[in-house]
């Protein structure tokens, strides 16, 4: 709010024309009005068929907002949307998860030649566009926004953490107490989600593929162990790896009677719904977002949104105190390419340093926290070398 009392005065996007694909909530709408306060022409879709809240959606069309986005979408529906999102010409894009910018470089290339720039709000996006890049793919230059450390470190660490969680309690009304949590992938989101299951009372037991991660893990006091032998103990499980087949049909074989199965990733390809629609003799629904397989063997098993982002299919998303500096760092990033995208090659690009830093004391300052600022001499100090011992 902060950036729109300062840019809607400026209207220091006047005339820009922006596509976005990211999960259509009330912080998302926040996001989007600001870029209209600053001058732009906005057209919007939701990043996942299960995420979009469609209240928010319609108060968004009630306010003039191009927006392609519903609850419930089917694949082709949910394509179709994006599509008609590039239908303005955009010079910049806004994505969380890459699906926009790969529909740009596949089937609707003839958008990009007035395209200019363009932002990535995700861990998996950011996978998928290094891969383009890498491959000499990419078009145009894209904004690393999910690697800013005032989004990872807080959105990925404190949003998802509670968030997804949020949303297994929702589906389930389980209590975490005394349950054995097992936490898969500790990135940004698992270091999240771990410390917080354990904050619930249960028994976070992580695992990894990554032996500096993993190591990381078992210091930071959880169990750490294979998914194989994890299936076994686990009373809940949370994907977070943005890796496919993470749990599969040879792990759902070992669970446990009543064993809760959610995602925390972009995708829903890390809990192998069709594996478990394989083995599955009978299934119903038993609570919204919350589907129940019964094995041959009378086990039930069972899956929450449809093994989708249960933080925002099975509950509301991050909450705006972490959503906030995530979104300060997107328009700030099509600020920039606004002013710099003419001169940026094709390319994958960080936010730097002083952007981060610049979102976190707009932070602060929301929260009324002050704090220290170097004197000449530390400055000095910091930056020399002459003084030792």
């Amino acid at each position: 709010m902060n950036l729109r009392s300062i840019h809607s005065k400026k209207k220091s996007l006047a005339g820009i024309k922006i596509a976005g694909c990211l999960h259509v909530t009330k912080e998302t709408a926040v996001l989007v009005e600001t870029f209209k306060a600053a001058g732009a022409q906005v057209s919007w879709s939701g990043c996942n068929p299960l995420s979009t809240q469609d209240d928010v959606a319609a108060a968004l069309d009630a306010n003039n907002v191009e927006i392609f986005a519903w609850r419930g979408l089917s694949s082709e529906e949910y394509y179709w949307c994006i599509e008609q999102t590039l239908k303005i010409n955009p010079e910049f894009t806004l994505d969380d998860g890459g699906d926009l910018i790969f529909t740009v470089h596949t089937k609707h290339t003839e958008y990009l030649k007035s395209l200019r720039g363009g932002t990535e709000e995700t861990t998996t996006g950011i996978h998928r566009i290094r891969s383009m890049a890498s491959e000499g793919k990419l078009r145009y230059p894209i904004i690393a926004v999910n690697d800013a450390e005032t989004k990872s470190d807080f959105d990925n660490v404190y949003g998802t953490g509670q968030s997804a969680i949020d949303g297994v309690i929702r589906a389930t009304n389980v209590l975490f107490a005394g349950k054995n949590i097992v936490i898969s992938g500790y990135g940004h989101c698992g270091v999240g989600l771990s410390s917080r299951a354990k904050g619930l009372g249960g028994n976070a037991i992580v695992t990894e593929v990554d032996p500096i991660k993993a190591l990381r893990a078992r210091m930071d006091g959880f169990t750490v162990m294979t998914m194989e032998d994890a299936a076994i103990l686990g009373d809940v499980f949370i994907t977070a790896t943005g890796c496919k087949d993470v749990i599969t049909k040879e792990h759902f074989a070992k669970m446990k009677e009543g064993a809760i199965l959610a995602n925390a990733g972009h995708f829903n390809v890390e809990v192998s719904a069709s594996d478990l629609e394989s083995l599955a003799s009978k299934k119903r629904e038993v609570r919204p977002d919350n589907m129940e397989y019964t094995l041959p063997n009378g086990k039930r098993l069972y899956l929450l949104a449809e093994g989708r982002l249960v933080n925002l299919a099975a509950a509301e998303g991050h909450p705006s105190e972490v959503m906030d500096m995530s979104f300060a760092n997107q328009f700030l990033s099509i600020l920039r390419l606004a002013s710099e995208g003419n001169a940026m090659k094709p390319g994958v690009y960080e936010i730097p340093r002083s952007q981060d830093e610049e979102v976190a004391r707009l932070k602060l300052d929301a929260m009324g926290i002050k704090i220290d600022v170097l004197t000449p001499e530390q400055s000095k100090y910091l930056s020399g070398w002459e003084e030792g011992t």
